[in-house]
């Protein structure tokens, strides 16, 4: 069904032999190599690098390993081994440092927001924080409801300040923080992909229809974009890291075009 190249089947087995050893073999590989926080103690310089070739299950290696062997093989005919595992690579570094500065980001404003709750304890900034940050979490009202009906309180002040903190730090500090999966560099090989063939048409098992390749990729896109933006409770999904790979894959492509070195 499939008519796998040298660099996709040796990253396919790859990706398959990290993900056993992540089970069974060797467990701390999962804690190491995933990409933590600039900040947080679990963070080292190589997880840029580690973190791609690791996943947090069948059913996430399955979903990134079918994209591969279904779009990776004519741009690796097109393009050589060389080449297309050094695309390959650039957009799943360039999508954990992108992923990276939207993650600093956000844990600025969460700080920026622990900082003026410090300075105005009130039971309505400690549910915005909660809401804001952690619209999982449950237990919270009360206290704030406490806090907003006895804003004087310093026992409400005390437990609502610990609470915030403790959040502040569990989510920095936590061995569950980290992102692993090789979606980002998979997004720069769609984008190439739909680039280079654009009115490739396509049958996805979501889509009742043929769509071509450079539709079904800007959809996927701005579908990307809306989720990053609008993240929902529970989602865990990186939406960030897979954008970052597209615009990374997006730069690479162009340069290489530009120079006209082997690109077609």
């Amino acid at each position: 069904m499939f008519n796998l190249t040298p660099t996709v089947r040796n990253l396919l087995i790859a990706n398959v032999i990290f993900l056993v050893a992540q089970n069974s073999l060797l467990p701390l590989l999962t804690q190491v190599g995933s990409l933590y926080p600039i900040g947080s103690p679990y963070f080292f310089p190589w997880q840029f690098f580690t973190y791609m070739f690791l996943h947090a299950g069948w059913g996430h290696l399955i979903s990134n390993m079918f994209g591969l062997i279904s779009f990776g093989p004519l741009l690796e005919q097109r393009w050589g081994a060389t080449r297309f595992l050094t695309f390959w690579l650039i957009c799943g570094v360039g999508a954990g440092l992108l992923y990276e500065g939207v993650r600093g980001y956000e844990l600025h404003k969460m700080e920026q927001s622990r900082q003026e709750f410090h300075q105005s304890p009130t039971g309505g900034e400690f549910a915005n924080f909660f809401r804001s940050y952690f619209p999982d979490a449950t237990g919270y009202e009360t206290l704030a409801g406490a806090l907003e009906r006895n804003p004087k309180n310093a026992e409400y002040i005390d437990a609502a300040t610990q609470a915030v903190d403790g959040a502040v730090s569990e989510t920095i500090n936590s061995r569950g923080g980290g992102m692993l999966g090789a979606s980002g560099a998979l997004f720069g090989i769609l984008f190439a992909f739909a680039y280079l063939f654009p009115n490739t048409e396509l049958m996805l098992l979501f889509f009742p229809f043929p769509i071509k390749a450079k539709y079904f990729v800007f959809f996927y896109a701005l579908y990307e974009l809306y989720a990053g933006v609008h993240r929902t409770p529970g989602d865990n999904v990186a939406h960030f890291a897979h954008l970052g790979g597209l615009v990374i894959g997006f730069f690479v492509v162009k340069y290489w075009e530009g120079r006209r070195e082997r690109f077609y």
